[in-house]
């Protein structure tokens, strides 16, 4: 159990990615032809259904990569095998993705992204303790979506720490958590009353992980997880 503890608390340091899809598996709509150099259209523009397909494209590739890192190291993938797991061409792949390196910092963009996500719907939202329960429920969510990075973090630690986008990884994580704590907590907040949404935010990512492993009911251990994290979270008012 202690080594368990002490990988998550690893990959927390490492700020943990989830895939680009909700879900965590592969598109399942056929591929479109990428477009060809000199006349594409800039990612994220063109007609709807080829922004879908590069979106839908994009999640492959990332989903291929991460099996592939889990299942043989990062430093021992390259850009040929994911290509030819997913039966594209290296061109094809470069369109768009131009390293490993690019396709992690991209889990991690995405992981970022669902952070802001949360944090910027919270804002919206009254400080109840209805609003608290759904950012915990949120994230509790994100969290379980990124089960299969979180390993493969964990497993490529030297080979990823050495990566140029690691060295702010952490800072950009730290953001992202003192943003979810400014919205669990009122805006002049002790310090005790931070201290423990910190602990809340941080004992979800923990108790997943230590435990996913180890249940046969997913839907059961995030019911767990979250039921425990907003009965600490209650305490935040009360501090």
């Amino acid at each position: 159990m202690n080594e368990q503890v002490r990988g998550v608390t690893t990959v927390a340091e490492m700020a943990p990615a989830v895939a680009a899809r909700p879900d965590g598996r592969p598109a399942e709509e056929p591929q479109a032809e990428e477009p060809r150099a000199g006349g594409h259209h800039a990612e994220g523009h063109g007609p709807p259904h080829e922004v879908r397909a590069r979106s839908d494209t994009r999640a492959r590739i990332q989903q291929v990569a991460l099996e592939l890192f889990a299942e043989q190291g990062y430093d021992k993938t390259s850009l040929r095998e994911i290509a030819e797991r997913l039966d594209v061409t290296k061109a094809a792949l470069y369109y768009h993705f131009k390293s490993k390196e690019d396709i992690v910092r991209s889990l991690v963009e995405d992981y970022f992204g669902q952070i802001d996500a949360l944090i910027a719907w919270a804002k919206t939202q009254p400080r109840t303790p209805e609003t608290r329960d759904e950012i915990l429920s949120r994230y509790v969510q994100i969290v379980a979506d990124g089960s299969d990075v979180f390993r493969m973090l964990h497993h490529n630690q030297a080979a990823l720490n050495s990566l140029s986008s690691a060295k702010q990884r952490g800072d950009l994580f730290r953001e992202r958590m003192t943003g979810l704590i400014d919205a669990l907590t009122e805006p002049q907040a002790s310090l005790r009353e931070r201290l423990r949404a910190a602990m809340t935010l941080g004992g979800v990512s923990v108790g997943w992980m230590v435990f996913v492993d180890h249940v046969e009911d997913r839907s059961e251990l995030g019911a767990a997880v979250l039921g425990i994290a907003s009965d600490i979270a209650k305490g935040i008012s009360e501090d």
